[in-house]
């Protein structure tokens, strides 16, 4: 999202919204088997951490201490509600 410049690069902007599309389809699609509690908090987690490695790796950001511990609690809070799910 940030390449497309608030949406006013048309290219970078299809991919986001494509990419976009692409996520919300597959919470839909995870949600036939995962409960809503679940699945939500796991896509939201999924995506925060996704962001974080991408802002890293392509766009520069600083992989601090306090970033890396942060990413690291949200991938542990995502296992743990997965697999405190029963599904």
């Amino acid at each position: 999202m940030k390449q497309s410049d608030g949406f006013t690069r048309p290219w970078p902007s299809v991919v986001t919204i494509g990419a976009m599309l692409g996520s919300v389809g597959l919470l839909a699609l995870a949600m036939r088997t995962i409960p809503l509690g679940t699945a939500y908090p796991i896509w939201t987690g999924i995506g925060a951490a996704g962001a974080f490695l991408i802002g890293i790796a392509l766009l520069g950001e600083q992989a601090t201490p306090a970033r890396i511990t942060a990413a690291t609690l949200i991938i542990a809070g995502v296992v743990m509600m997965k697999a405190s799910s029963g599904s």
